[in-house]
């Protein structure tokens, strides 16, 4: 009897497989070969799956994407607002191994994005993604009138999303200085700051 692969589960496979081959070699080494190697299967067959390079490295930075996503929509949201815009934020936040991981990934992909066309639009939609979210926090703080009136709410969108940002990256580049209660408490200060 002919064995019978789920080529959605397949194709998730070897995008882990490209993020574990970013992870631990860099960009530069996320080859066609070494992906394949890693997936432990052979380039013919991941052919079968990706038909270029350039269609596995958009695939595997869509499913980080996806799965920050998936995360998000699955939340409730019943705690009192300032909790769970802070539980929103945090979910941009590499907090977590596998936030961590997808990070990683995800800041590499967004280098390479510089010179890959496919790549850039894809940053460009999650980047407006999360400024859309920190938009909300913001929007919602004004509307639940915890908002300090004398603020500047655009300048505070940018203030805030600067912070969520800046603090990934860092957690990426220096997870020994910024590490997940470090992160929660300066996303907690600064939704403070914002309220009477």
């Amino acid at each position: 009897m002919p064995k019978i692969v789920d080529h959605d589960k397949q194709r998730v496979l070897v995008a882990e497989a490209a993020w574990r081959v970013i992870r631990r070699d860099g960009m530069e080494q996320a080859s066609v070969r070494n992906i394949a190697e890693e997936a432990g299967i052979s380039v013919g067959s991941m052919r079968h799956y990706f038909s270029t390079q350039s269609e596995l490295l958009l695939y595997a930075m869509n499913l980080v994407s996806e799965r920050v996503t998936s995360r998000i929509q699955g939340m409730t949201f019943n705690g009192s607002p300032m909790d769970d815009m802070n539980r929103l934020l945090l979910e941009f936040m590499p907090n977590t191994d596998e936030k961590m991981a997808e990070m990683e990934v995800w800041y590499a992909f967004t280098a390479k994005s510089k010179t890959d066309p496919a790549l850039k639009k894809l940053a460009d939609t999650v980047y407006n993604d999360i400024r859309r979210a920190v938009e909300i926090v913001i929007t919602s703080l004004m509307q639940l009138n915890l908002f300090k009136p004398d603020l500047n709410q655009e300048l505070e969108i940018e203030r805030l999303y600067a912070l969520v940002d800046g603090l990934a990256i860092h957690a990426v580049l220096r997870p020994d200085q910024v590490h997940a209660k470090l992160m929660e408490e300066a996303i907690a200060l600064h939704l403070a700051s914002l309220c009477i």
